[in-house]
């Protein structure tokens, strides 16, 4: 918004400060302190009333129009900022950076200085009340250099920071990875999604990243950190220029760059992660993802370690076995777990609250669950430590939870035990710490007793009962009586002086009251500030140690990690995987986790399934009928690799498997028709994405491709998928499909082998029995799903009638086998129709045992209409 002033109408000076800081605030929305609201004027108040569905008022005029108003209140600002955040919009704060009496020794019609002190993003979040404690939140960075892409990801809340070189095509799987709160880029990069907000190309330059990071840091060299090239350079630099802006100067709370090398985990596309909902359900939200199933940890930072490592499980054996140790050790000894679950449950979140505190945003609240967590972690290595012959994680991870007894204890000694999220009314420090500070409340407490008994003796000298001596921000401490008795205190010789009349009261003051005053406020004032400069220092000392803090908040988020997986394990009957080098892929009994609960909840039992891919059958086709669980079978296994090497145990009797590079799955699909792509067009994309990237150590599931187009097309399309995963990726696959012809190509494919999921026709109703088996499917019991479905037995006739001429003709050409281009599929259908007999087919259509007596009359009056008007 930008609004120019006319030579005839000048600004007010209030409305002066505003515009320049509006346009300091640019495109954001303008938070503009008055006292306790935060007021939004012009458009950026026409956003904000709509967004947050309060009142849009006017205040004053401003080019001889009305100026558009709203405002919310100050104490409660962090609720409408979430709203507004929420809904896309980003929001600069103009505080008041002066108190009024400092603006009125300026002049006394001097106007409260006011600034910008920081812009609040998405991305850019550390409040408790705005952030989801169980869920990361990722601000990520895109850079380039010398046509090579960096990506730069912080979570500020906690100092997560890591970098990465990507190829270009890996950048939506890296995105979709990380699923960020907020994401920018550099406005020349090649490569920029739609949802970036570009930032100037300056910020994203390789040589001043690099020493903007050695400043951060304060360091001489990066190498202590690791080796980056400049692609991660210019994307760290540019993540750290943004964070510059968004805090105005003041940066939060990053540890050292963790640089993420390609090949350590398992890739993951967004398709992928889509299909398999492994952190987000398909209607979006949490709930019914593989996440939410498996998440059994009972702290925040538990869960978000959790959903960072499902969504990126590891591809080195010996890091997935180290994770392994320790969920199987809380799986054996479940004393030990419930006791570790216990402790971490009543820990607070300290690496949130050390991020808030480095970004200026904390409190006393903040401090004293650092003191709290801390002495928590130091309690549990003495308990974990006793334990003999430990797993090599566990040992790893012990040191890290202690060394801060020195901090501990000081927080101890200044802090109350329960210490307030507001600093400004005091009360944090503990007695005793301070003397001076302890003087100065006895004091105050000395002056408010003396009112107290001040009032007493008011009361008896003036007769007047219901006297009351009150306080408040405007008057300070003066005499209250009902106005029917204020006459006694208006006579001259009272003693009192008239200071406000109100409807039913009148207010007085007095020169001892005064007196009294003064010693309580000045008391009061001086210990407030006392407290504020022991908050600073108590906040130093923490910080000195705020690389050491994040590293016990991340040790205690493990533990948490490992516990409620073993948690998980235990509950579902789950079993530790046996990783292996060669590409196998050997399931016994595996269940598909989120299904088999939901199957469960209905009285229900999940059936489980094996599963055995090997070089010599690497390629399974899997045909049978819809709802028979091809697709749950197919999905159930990506998700058994994904938990493996999540170092997760997994829904299976028993797992042996070699590591998977890269995660396929093409299984279902919808149109995106905002980038002009149609159900059949996402699956050919997708397919193409696999067949260009799988290789010998990736796992591939496909499901039904080719059914988005005409039956030949569709066929042939499938028909060579096959054989390019089979000759040309050699991945391991999960094929399913309808198109029966396919079977045929287990005669010249040596390792594609045929299976089914079994069904059966009892009584003339379909029987799903969830079962995969060897060899292919009879048929595909379409016209049976179609009955369960409800299809009219009149629709579900005619298609049998179809049905068996098309299979006819099929017989008689050989089907696609005998030639892809010249199969007469309909020309069966080309002759004429029979002329059909409607009373034998109203006969055919009736379910003789689903009649009730009732029915079963009115069919016969029916049939006997039919033959009275032939």
């Amino acid at each position: 918004m930008t609004k120019s002033t006319s030579a005839s109408s000048a600004p007010t000076p209030m409305m002066a400060q505003y515009l320049s800081l509006k346009a300091e605030a640019g495109d954001n929305l303008l938070f503009y302190r008055m006292g306790d609201f935060f007021e939004l004027f012009f458009d950026d108040a026409k956003i904000a009333a709509a967004a947050l569905d309060i009142a849009l008022t006017a205040r004053g005029e401003h080019d001889g129009k009305p100026v558009p108003m709203c405002g919310v209140p100050a104490h409660s600002a962090d609720a409408y900022l979430a709203r507004l955040i929420k809904a896309g919009h980003r929001v600069a704060i103009a505080e008041q950076v002066e108190s009024p009496a400092e603006a009125k020794a300026r002049g006394s019609k001097s106007l409260v200085a006011r600034a910008v002190v920081r812009v609040v993003t998405a991305g850019t979040l550390t409040e408790e009340t705005l952030l989801d404690a169980r869920a990361a939140n990722w601000l990520v960075a895109i850079g380039q250099a010398g046509g090579q892409l960096g990506l730069a990801a912080a979570d500020i809340s906690t100092g997560r920071f890591e970098v990465a070189a990507i190829d270009p095509h890996n950048l939506g799987a890296e995105l979709a990875r990380l699923n960020p709160a907020e994401l920018v880029a550099c406005e020349s990069c090649d490569h920029q999604p739609e949802s970036a907000l570009l930032r100037p190309r300056a910020d994203f330059d390789s040589a001043r990243g690099e020493a903007r990071l050695r400043d951060l840091f304060g360091v001489a060299t990066l190498d202590g950190f690791g080796s980056f090239d400049r692609a991660e350079l210019a994307a760290a630099g540019g993540l750290v220029a943004y964070l510059d802006h968004a805090g105005k100067g003041r940066l939060p709370f990053l540890q050292p760059p963790v640089r993420r090398h390609a090949g350590g985990h398992m890739m993951i596309d967004a398709a992928t992660r889509e299909s398999l909902e492994l952190t987000q359900a398909s209607g979006g939200g949490r709930a019914g993802s593989l996440l939410d199933n498996v998440d059994r940890t009972v702290t925040g930072a538990g869960a978000r370690l959790l959903a960072a490592d499902i969504g990126a499980p590891l591809a080195d054996r010996g890091a997935i076995e180290t994770r392994l140790d320790l969920v199987g050790f809380f799986f054996d000894d479940s004393g030990q777990r419930e006791d570790l679950r216990s402790a971490l449950k009543a820990l607070p979140d300290i690496g949130r609250a050390l991020g808030r505190l480095v970004a200026g945003r904390g409190g006393p609240r903040d401090l004293g669950q650092l003191r709290d967590g801390l002495n928590e972690a130091r309690l549990l290595r003495e308990k974990l430590a006793r334990i003999p012959s430990p797993p090599l994680l566990l040992e790893r991870l012990l040191p890290l939870l202690d060394g801060h007894g020195e901090l501990v204890d000081h927080l101890a000694r200044a802090l109350v035990a329960s210490p307030p999220i507001d600093a400004a009314q005091g009360g944090y420090i503990a007695e005793g710490y301070d003397a001076a500070l302890d003087e100065l409340r006895n004091v105050g407490g000395d002056g408010r007793r003396a009112i107290a008994a001040l009032e007493a003796r008011y009361r008896e000298s003036t007769g007047i009962g219901a006297l009351k001596i009150r306080h408040n921000g405007v008057l300070g401490y003066h005499v209250e009586v009902p106005a029917r008795a204020a006459d006694t205190l208006m006579a001259a010789d009272s003693g009192f002086t008239h200071r406000q009349t109100l409807a039913g009261v009148v207010r007085f003051n007095a020169p001892e009251l005064h007196e009294q005053a003064l010693r309580v406020t000045q008391a009061g004032a001086h210990a407030l500030a006392a407290e504020a400069a022991h908050l600073e220092e108590l906040t130093a000392l923490a910080l000195g140690r705020r690389d050491a803090i994040a590293t016990t908040a991340d040790a205690l988020a493990r533990l948490d990690v490992s516990a409620g997986l073993a948690q998980r394990a235990a509950e579902g009957g789950w079993a530790r995987p046996v990783l292996v080098d060669d590409p196998c892929f050997e399931v016994e009994g595996g269940r598909h986790p989120v299904v088999e609960s939901a199957v469960e909840r209905a009285g229900e039992r999940f059936v489980a399934n094996d599963c055995s891919l090997s070089e010599s059958r690497r390629l399974w086709l899997v045909t049978g009928p819809n709802m028979g669980g091809k697709s749950t079978f197919l999905r159930q296994n990506a998700l058994i690799a994904v938990l493996a090497q999540a170092g997760a145990y997994v829904p299976a009797r028993a797992t042996r498997m070699g590591l998977v590079d890269r995660l396929f799955s093409r299984v279902g699909a919808s149109d995106n028709l905002a980038r002009g792509r149609s159900t059949f067009m996402v699956e050919m994309v997708e397919t193409a994405a696999i067949l260009a990237q799988a290789t010998e150590r990736s796992f591939v599931i496909l499901d039904e491709v080719g059914r988005g187009t005409s039956t030949y097309d569709g066929l042939a399309i499938a028909w060579a998928v096959v054989e390019a995963v089979h000759e040309v990726n050699r991945s391991r696959c999960l094929f399913a499909t309808h198109y029966h012809e396919l079977t045929r190509l287990a005669e010249r494919l040596d390792a594609l082998s045929l299976h089914h999921v079994r069904a059966r026709e009892w009584k003339g109703d379909l029987v799903l029995l969830h079962e995969v088996a060897d060899g292919a499917a009879d048929r595909s019991y379409g016209l049976a799903v179609g009955k369960l479905a409800g299809l009219p037995p009149a629709v579900l006739a005619r298609a049998d009638e179809v049905l068996k001429k098309l299979e006819a003709g099929k017989a008689q050409t050989g089907g696609l086998a005998a030639g892809l281009d010249d199969l007469p599929l309909f020309a069966v259908l080309a002759a004429p129709v029979e002329e059909r007999d409607p009373l034998r087919d109203a006969i055919e259509a009736l379910d003789a045992d689903a009649l009730s007596p009732r029915d079963a009359l009115d069919a016969i009056y029916r049939l006997k209409m039919l033959v009275e008007h032939g």
